[in-house]
């Protein structure tokens, strides 16, 4: 199984690792896209101020466009110790065993905007890019990344994807048909059985759900394999609305 996650906007700074080696990060053969969007992104830092209105960046976060021109030479932490925010805050990858950790490594991904799906325990650097960013140079990061990134995903053989990115991070990197997948949305039930999606507990429920996975060294190959899992440790998974999604409910 590969576990798909989105990134943070919010990273931590500085790390001890060498720095950024494009050649190193799973999924190689997106080695070209990665090149082309990093240096984009180095380029456009060139201009700071063409950077902060295509990165729409407030007067504080200015800072960030010394980050992303620092891209191929500043330091790397693993991309799971890189980003902070609720989700990675409660997925807390710092504190997790060796076995656990090891575990994330083997089957977690993070879809990035300007290295693609890294590689939970991949070597990356701090940096400033969303989704939805148009970088002068490159196509939309939408067409840039996504026949690619589907491409190379197909190309692992995992038995099944089990989908945690938001709809704009999807967009990057569509699951591809070859393999079976889920798309999961974390939602709460009323009283009246009328169920609601969620947004802060929607990324907290994401982190603590692949924790726990991890923990356990969970070994799920199939849907079935995963709502079983699920269900002995606790959580309450059913089928969503459409075709294709589960929906955990909180």
């Amino acid at each position: 199984m590969l576990v798909l996650l989105p990134p943070s906007e919010t990273k931590r700074i500085g790390g001890t690792g060498a720095a950024l080696d494009l050649d190193a990060l799973a999924l190689p053969q997106l080695a070209p896209e990665r090149r082309a969007a990093v240096a984009a992104l180095v380029a456009l830092s060139a201009d700071p101020g063409t950077a902060a209105r295509v990165l729409k960046l407030s007067a504080r976060q200015l800072g960030e466009v010394a980050v992303n021109a620092a891209l191929p030479t500043a330091p790397t932490m693993p991309a799971i110790d890189r980003y902070t925010g609720v989700l990675f805050d409660a997925l807390d990858a710092s504190t997790l065993e060796p076995a656990a950790r090891g575990w994330i490594g083997e089957h977690v991904l993070i879809q990035s905007a300007p290295f693609g799906p890294v590689g939970a325990l991949d070597a990356i650097p701090a940096y400033r890019l969303a989704a939805g960013a148009a970088l002068p140079g490159i196509p939309p990061l939408r067409r840039h990344w996504a026949a690619a990134s589907t491409a190379a995903l197909a190309a692992t053989d995992a038995p099944f994807l089990l989908d945690l990115r938001s709809e704009a991070y999807v967009a990057l990197a569509p699951a591809p048909a070859s393999i079976p997948s889920a798309f999961v949305r974390v939602v709460t039930a009323g009283a009246d059985g009328t169920v609601r999606a969620l947004n802060h507990f929607n990324k907290h429920a994401k982190g603590e759900l692949v924790r726990a996975m991890a923990r356990s060294v969970a070994e799920i190959t199939s849907r079935e394999d995963f709502l079983s899992w699920a269900t002995s440790a606790g959580w309450e998974v059913r089928d969503g609305d459409k075709a294709g999604e589960l929906q955990i409910v909180v």
